[in-house]
């Protein structure tokens, strides 16, 4: 009974965790569109989301950096406690929330370090900036395939995974066209670079959001993260 009660209690925190990843999803989309549609106005097809830190209404992109590490945040977590209440969190797994955790941290430091907008000389805090956001966009998108990969085998995961995996791939395909297209195609990314990297952020997102949904909507082999499932059978085993 007591592993059983454990396991219910992990199931708890990691809905409540989940519902706040939406949450913080949701807000972030809210944050963005404001920082987007107050001056300076600048052009979300050619110019990086980043750029909409500096301004004078830079502070709300700001915010969203830190919202965004906040949210994925709670999301590794509660995957991590999903995956303790399944049995297993392989080396796979482990890897991807290592992974996952630089996208995380790295979204609180990007708030601390504003960049450069184009045709302005390079800073110190833009050069960080950038060097951190590169890890970053390298974390979450293998992070996502390693979490994904990870999924396998763990009663309250493996469901998730079949349409999370794709997604993942995906975002892993979008990251390399975001830090490498400058270099391949300068001229074309010059034009559509700030569109390269927010179809990049988006599938990041989107795979967060799809697991967090499935999660809570209930997408495990024994019923999910509900307690329904595999504690009752936990129960009736200690019993």
């Amino acid at each position: 009974m007591v592993a059983a009660s454990e396991e219910d209690d992990q199931a708890r925190r990691a809905r409540l965790l989940f519902a706040a990843t939406i949450a913080g999803l949701v807000l972030y989309l809210v944050l963005d569109s404001a920082a987007q549609a107050l001056p300076p106005h600048y052009s979300p097809v050619s110019q990086a989301e980043s750029d909409l830190a500096v301004g004078p209404f830079g502070y709300i992109m700001t915010l969203n950096f830190i919202n965004r590490g906040t949210f994925s945040l709670c999301f590794l977590f509660a995957l991590a406690l999903a995956a303790n209440a399944g049995d297993v969190m392989g080396r796979r797994f482990r890897r991807g929330g290592y992974l996952f955790a630089v996208w995380s941290v790295g979204a609180l430091v990007l708030a601390a370090f504003p960049t450069d907008v184009p045709a302005t000389p390079v800073s110190w805090h833009g050069a960080i900036h950038l060097a951190v956001a590169v890890a970053a966009f390298l974390g979450g998108a293998f992070g996502a395939v390693y979490l994904s990969l990870g999924m396998e085998g763990n009663r309250h995961l493996s469901r998730v995974r079949g349409s999370a995996l794709p997604i993942a791939y995906a975002a892993v395909v979008l990251c390399l066209v975001e830090l490498l297209g400058g270099f391949v195609v300068p001229g074309a990314f010059a034009r559509y670079g700030g569109l390269a990297e927010r179809a990049f952020l988006a599938s990041v997102l989107i795979w967060m959001g799809w697991v967090s949904v499935a999660m809570l909507r209930g997408q495990g082999p024994d019923g999910a993260l509900d307690g329904r499932g595999s504690s009752g059978q936990q129960a009736q085993a200690a019993v």
